[in-house]
């Protein structure tokens, strides 16, 4: 592939990436174009190392892509271990499985499945994963990948890592502005509810407030659900008038 399709592909791909609105589709978008402009794969897959040092699969366009990770689970070897663990070279390959030395078990095993050759990049985790979670892009093939795969690779698992973390920052600005909202909301309607309670029982704020924090815990209710009951319907509602 030249470079100028490669270029549009990557804009494109870029445009998807940042508009994506979880880290499940950006996995998604990355593996489908690692399909669509790596030459020569036969199966493409992004693996995820827990805590427990096991590998899961949550993208892969074929179902020997969970039975490859599920291997290397049983050997503790292979290509996208070595690509996943913190310690390890952050690429792990392989252009003859069936007798590759790094990995004795999984190599063969891989080869019985009729690949040849493998290729799995790491997808670096955010800065602030104190889990210190890692994954790969894995690339088998039947035969050869392209000379170019190693460049095509490495560049959609930077493109992943970044579309990553734009969507978890988005998804925690999301998070904190609803949050904010409803403190605002609550707040407000609290003040609503003290505010009935200081003119029907000539009570100054913090006795309101006292009220209706006793009666939010007598009745298991949130404060704020109480309030927002109170300010809408204080018509048909009697609270006492004391602790």
């Amino acid at each position: 592939m030249n470079g100028e399709p490669l270029t549009s592909e990557f804009a494109v791909l870029t445009r998807s990436l940042l508009t994506a609105s979880s880290v499940g589709e950006v996995l998604d978008h990355v593996a489908a174009a690692a399909e669509r402009l790596i030459r020569g794969v036969d199966v493409v897959s992004v693996s995820v190392r827990d805590r427990a040092n096991q590998l899961h699969t949550p993208v892969g366009n074929s179902p020997l892509s969970a039975e490859l990770d599920r291997l290397q689970n049983q050997f503790q070897e292979g290509p996208c271990f070595d690509a996943a663990l913190p310690e390890g070279p952050a690429t792990g390959s392989s252009d003859h499985l069936a007798k590759e030395e790094k990995w004795p078990k999984f190599g063969p095993a891989a080869a019985d499945l009729g690949f040849t050759s493998v290729l799995s990049t790491a997808l670096l985790p955010d800065p602030g994963d104190l889990v210190s979670t890692r994954g790969a892009l894995n690339l088998f093939s039947h035969g050869q990948l392209s000379e170019e795969a190693d460049g095509i690779a490495l560049l959609l698992a930077t493109h992943a890592a970044l579309a990553i973390a734009h969507t978890q920052a988005v998804t925690r600005q999301e998070l904190q502005r609803t949050q904010m909202r409803q403190a605002i909301e609550s707040r407000d309607v609290i003040g609503q509810a003290k505010g009935i309670l200081m003119a029907r029982r000539g009570m100054n704020a913090d006795e309101a407030f006292a009220v209706l924090r006793r009666t939010s815990q007598d009745l298991n209710v949130k404060l704020a659900d109480l309030a927002r009951t109170l300010a809408t319907r204080h018509g048909e509602l009697d609270l006492p008038d004391q602790l």
